[in-house]
């Protein structure tokens, strides 16, 4: 393990994921320490994690959180230069550190977020689109958040996430009030990250039902708070 993998910790919000969660763990270096923050108030989950993986740290929540909230309580407890956001239901591949340490070489550390590229063509950035392909580093205004390092010494917010998103966008926020500091966000096109998709807390009605009211108020907050009242109204309403 080198240096940069050393001064990761890995930060992962679940709510009711021990379904997935295993494989998620199971995909980084055992070396590496992982801090889980669980939002379903289940102390099962917290014993049956840490007694099976040594480098895991599990937090319960007495409450949902939300993502945003509870990232930033998981990104509270790092003691590391860099946080690895991580979805339960992403799975690194065999590659993704490493490629992320060769970019950091290059960037010098001069960065805010490097985000791995998509192995199954989820989400923005996959490799099938082959524009991709010119630059091994590509700078970028946004990423998606299920899989992101963040530089806490570029980073510095109080509060990273902004916690009145519950789900959805607080990444684009993030990344929004980064470009808007000047800091850089790029992608490493060679380092690969699977993601399934929607899997991290099932899909049964009651959850879709959330997801789309939480949607829909993520879509008028980020609006509002960016460009106005007028704006916030007129995308949410279309």
């Amino acid at each position: 393990m080198n240096n940069f993998e050393k001064n990761i910790t890995f930060v992962i919000v679940s709510f009711k994921s021990g379904h997935i969660i295993e494989k998620c763990i199971q995909s980084i270096n055992s070396n590496i320490k992982i801090i889980i923050v669980e939002n379903s108030n289940n102390l099962h989950v917290k014993n049956y994690l840490e007694n099976k993986f040594s480098n895991v740290e599990v937090f319960i929540a007495k409450e949902n959180l939300g993502y945003g909230k509870g990232n930033n309580l998981g990104i509270s407890k790092v003691k590391t230069q860099y946080a690895f956001i991580l979805n339960p239901d992403a799975i690194l591949e065999e590659n993704c550190l490493v490629e992320l340490f060769k970019a950091n070489s290059l960037l010098k550390d001069d960065f805010a977020i490097l985000a791995p590229n998509y192995s199954n063509n989820y989400g923005f950035f996959s490799d099938q689109n082959n524009y991709l392909k010119k630059k091994e580093i590509m700078e970028v205004d946004y990423v998606k958040g299920f899989a992101i390092l963040i530089n806490l010494k570029k980073c510095t917010y109080d509060k990273i996430f902004d916690e009145n998103f519950f789900l959805f966008l607080e990444e684009i926020d993030l990344c929004k009030r980064i470009n808007d500091s000047k800091g850089k966000i790029y992608i490493v096109n060679k380092s690969y990250v699977y993601h399934k998709g929607k899997k991290s807390s099932g899909n049964d009605l009651e959850i879709e039902k959330c997801r789309n009211w939480h949607w829909m108020w993520s879509l008028y907050y980020y609006n509002y708070k960016h460009f106005g009242l007028f704006s916030a109204y007129k995308i949410t309403l279309y």
